[in-house]
């Protein structure tokens, strides 16, 4: 009876040293947290060039109306909205330098005056001045694409190309919306274009910040 005992608690020892065991096997250990670092310079970059892409958006809306209504300030909206292409070509210039910030900064003030020419053959249903002016106006967005991919590796120029052509689509969709007095769809556009200038700017800070870890 007393060896049966104490086969009896050598079994029940067994036993208390077998579950700790199985129930650590048991659970899963936790997954690793990927800790993602985002530098203070990273966030400050994205978004002075979200700020000033939305200002785009922003000030655009406002000389289409200006100019299509022909309002008394017209004059005033543009030469702000000037500004921002200049500022645009600013936010560049700690990385690619001061010829390369003007040089942007031109290009985009080509695309904001072609922008009103084509407004205006628009609302004058001109439609020999607005195919040329389009096509002018599309092959600056080009040489916006081309100048930015040759300064950047990480900014394609086929994808480049691809987003500022759909930026200048939704201006257009503004534009005929306003013409047409289709208020929901002027609506809709300036929402989905202020989006898709905030993509943009997204892919200009990321390509920066790959192109220059050290500054970030």
């Amino acid at each position: 009876m007393k060896k049966l005992t104490q086969k009896f608690t050598l079994l029940l020892l067994s036993i208390a040293l077998i579950l700790p065991a199985i129930s650590v096997k048991a659970t899963p250990p936790p997954p690793k947290q990927h800790q993602h670092n985002v530098t203070q310079a990273a966030c400050k970059l994205n978004f002075d060039l979200r700020r000033l892409l939305m200002e785009h958006a922003i000030w655009t809306r406002s000389y289409i109306v200006s100019a299509i209504g022909g309002l008394e300030d017209r004059d005033k909206v543009l030469a702000r909205l000037l500004r921002n292409q200049d500022e645009i070509g600013n936010a560049i210039k700690p990385y690619y330098g001061e010829a390369a910030g003007n040089k942007l900064g031109k290009l985009f003030r080509e695309h904001i005056l072609l922008a009103g020419k084509v407004v205006e053959a628009a609302k004058a249903n001109n439609q020999a001045d607005l195919q040329k002016y389009n096509t002018a106006w599309y092959k600056n967005a080009d040489d916006i694409a081309i100048f930015l991919s040759s300064a950047n590796p990480n900014w394609n120029r086929h994808a480049l190309k691809q987003l500022f052509h759909a930026h200048l689509k939704m201006v257009t969709d503004s534009v005929v919306s306003r013409l047409k007095k289709d208020w929901n769809r002027e609506i809709r556009a300036f929402d989905e274009g202020e989006i898709h200038l905030i993509k943009i700017a997204d892919v200009l800070s990321d390509g920066i910040i790959k192109q220059f870890p050290q500054k970030f």
